[in-house]
């Protein structure tokens, strides 16, 4: 359990981790060791399927005009990587809130 509870400490702590995935991971850590944790829980890997970015929609986010915005002068480099991680098989983000989502799920 302690894997998984710091997993979820380190995803909730990147910068890259919206507002709701940590709002649903902090709701979690609350819930451990009470009648709440299995909803929390099942709340959590909810909320992981639905911020999880996969790799063709980080590649259109960081090629469009918001990601020109929200990556500012970083949009070609965050692009460029998404397309050779994308080309080396990779199927989902791989900034620190999605990598760590990714691992909490599984361990839950």
């Amino acid at each position: 359990m302690s894997e998984v509870i710091k997993k979820i400490q380190d995803m909730i702590s990147a910068p890259s981790c919206c507002a709701e995935l940590k709002a649903a991971g902090q709701a979690y850590l609350d819930a451990v060791g009470t009648e709440k944790e299995a909803a929390a829980k099942e709340a959590l890997i909810a909320e992981i399927d639905a911020d999880v970015t996969t790799i063709d929609g980080l590649i259109a986010f960081a090629g469009s005009d918001m990601g020109a915005k929200v990556f500012g002068e970083n949009a070609g480099a965050v692009l460029a990587h998404a397309q050779d991680i994308k080309a080396k098989g990779a199927l989902y983000c791989d900034c620190q809130a999605c990598a760590d989502a990714l691992a909490v799920k599984e361990l839950l």
